[in-house]
């Protein structure tokens, strides 16, 4: 708030309590010659109102709230840029709040610490909270029940761009990713895309072998195996999607897969570390791998092929 305005606003508030103060003294002194019983006014030949004057109690209800709100205002912030003899603020007292908060909650999940994510991932307690963490923090992106949506992964299906071991899934939460498809429509033109298309289609059984597949798979190979791998299983160390096993991210319809390639794709997973805190981030890392392993499955094997696209 700029210092004129501040002015402004002290100044007006104050005006308002002193002109309130003026009011009661002018109400209050009376004419000295108009008797407390005169009738002024008669309505509906019964209702009649007298020139009484007010109740000292309610003349010293508004003095004492007069005196209430000049002390309050010299206590609390009210009066422009004043900040108040306590110096308190709302901004302040929630910080508190959420310091008071935050230590409670480490407090409880201090033993973690030194449990794996699987074990975590069996603690019924520990997984009630990741899945509270999980509605309040990924939902929007990843749905309610976390099987995602065009371009938002499925945490379910145990089939991972980036790794689906514990530190892999930790690391995505806490840093983030971003996984980037450079657009090969200006260098490969119309029937270049339709050509590795059909042999995209072709490492998953989509497409029968043709002239089309084959020249793709030469465009392929030049192109695309430095993610994708020369057998298109992927990378999961550049986040690279595995193109054979029938999961697409962006829709694996062959509009969508054209688009993809002529256009590219971009998506960022973003860092949640400074955002949560260890310690919930460590709790929704247990908490996503549990939606993809079955209870008492091992934690999957780290791998450089096999991803998510």
């Amino acid at each position: 708030m700029s210092e004129k305005l501040g002015i402004y606003i002290a100044l007006v508030a104050l005006c308002n309590i002193f002109f309130c103060l003026w009011l009661v003294w002018w109400t209050s002194r009376g004419e000295g010659n108009v008797p407390s019983q005169q009738t002024t006014h008669v309505w509906d030949d019964d209702l009649t109102e007298y020139n009484n004057p007010l109740p000292r109690w309610w003349l010293g209800l508004f003095l004492i709230s007069i005196a209430f709100g000049l002390g309050y205002l010299a206590l609390y912030p009210g009066l422009g840029n004043f900040p108040g003899l306590l110096h308190w603020s709302s901004a302040g007292q929630l910080k508190a709040d959420q310091g008071v908060a935050e230590a409670g909650f480490e407090r409880r999940f201090a033993g973690i610490r030194d449990k794996s994510l699987a074990a975590l991932a069996a603690d019924p307690s520990a997984m009630a909270t990741g899945r509270n963490l999980f509605a309040l923090n990924c939902s929007a992106c990843h749905g309610s029940d976390a099987r995602g949506a065009k371009g938002f992964p499925n945490l379910t299906d145990n089939d991972w761009l980036w790794g689906g071991t514990e530190e892999n899934v930790l690391q995505t939460i806490a840093d983030g990713r971003d996984g980037i498809m450079p657009a090969w429509g200006p260098a490969l033109g119309a029937a270049g895309v339709d050509q590795v298309m059909a042999y995209v289609l072709s490492l998953s059984g989509r497409h029968p072998a043709d002239a089309a597949v084959a020249a793709g798979a030469t465009t392929f190979a030049t192109y695309c195996i430095a993610c994708h791998g020369a057998d298109g299983k992927g990378n999961q160390i550049m986040g690279a999607p595995n193109l054979t096993d029938e999961i697409w991210l962006h829709g694996g319809s062959e509009k969508d897969i054209r688009e993809t390639i002529t256009n590219g794709r971009t998506n960022r997973m973003p860092a949640q570390l400074e955002r949560l805190g260890a310690t919930r981030v460590k709790l929704l890392a247990a908490y996503v791998l549990s939606l993809s392993q079955p209870a008492g499955a091992a934690a999957p094997a780290p791998a450089t092929g096999v991803s998510q696209p």
